[in-house]
């Protein structure tokens, strides 16, 4: 199984790395998200406490759905995923091996966005590094698990573009409001650890959750 999920892996960042068309779309549309908020929300060089953290994680949730809805585009144009099925592997290592191009492809993206938002909101999101780090990838996560299994399951709806957003946002909204909650905590000035603790433990809860429920129900939903 995990020779199965590194092969899925290997296969989409091969593909990315010749088209790098999801990284710079994902990468170009998160940037002009960033952008228009800072433009609409920061008067006089300066942004209200709260709001780089907010906008940090609305840029990674709609670049996450893009990114999932083009993965999964790409798949159906090629007829990879049918490929994919017939593998003689563990179905949910197909489903393991697309979430980690996933989780890797956003990534790339928060490591481009963490300082963009820092920059123009003022916002004290480096001041402690490795918590921000550990919050950022478990909420990332968490919202690639969900994301992955619905993205799979409306490959073939003619509505796919709109179904997406419309099932995984609703669902992912515990995981937005710890991720924008924690990150609030670590841009204070006066760092609170025991408060990001426990928003970061209850990210890693709907990570535990999530993945499971999306593991358990993978097989039957794309056998059927």
């Amino acid at each position: 199984m995990i020779r199965a999920v590194w092969l899925i892996v290997r296969k989409d960042v091969t593909v990315e790395v010749r088209s790098r068309e999801l990284a710079y779309t994902t990468v170009f549309f998160a940037i002009s998200c960033v952008l228009v908020f800072a433009f609409s929300l920061v008067q006089e060089g300066r942004a209200a406490p709260g709001v780089g953290p907010g906008v940090l994680w609305m840029a990674i949730m709609f670049a996450g759905n893009l990114a999932l809805g083009r993965t999964f585009e790409r798949e159906r144009q090629s007829e990879t995923l049918r490929a994919l099925m017939l593998v003689p592997a563990p179905r949910p290592a197909v489903y393991l091996g697309k979430l980690a191009g996933i989780v890797v492809l956003l990534t790339l993206t928060e490591i481009v966005l963490v300082p963009l938002v820092a920059l123009l909101f003022q916002a004290e999101l480096l001041s402690h590094p490795f918590w921000l780090a550990a919050v950022v990838l478990a909420g990332t996560f968490g919202f690639a698990s969900v994301g992955t299994l619905f993205a799979a399951m409306l490959v073939r709806a003619r509505s796919r573009d709109v179904l997406l957003p419309v099932l995984l946002y609703p669902i992912t909204v515990p995981v937005l409001i710890a991720g924008v909650r924690a990150t609030v905590a670590i841009a204070q000035p006066d760092f609170d650890a025991d408060i990001v603790r426990f928003w970061f433990a209850l990210l890693v809860a709907f990570d535990v959750v999530f993945l499971t429920l999306a593991l358990w129900t993978f097989e039957p939903v794309m056998t059927d």
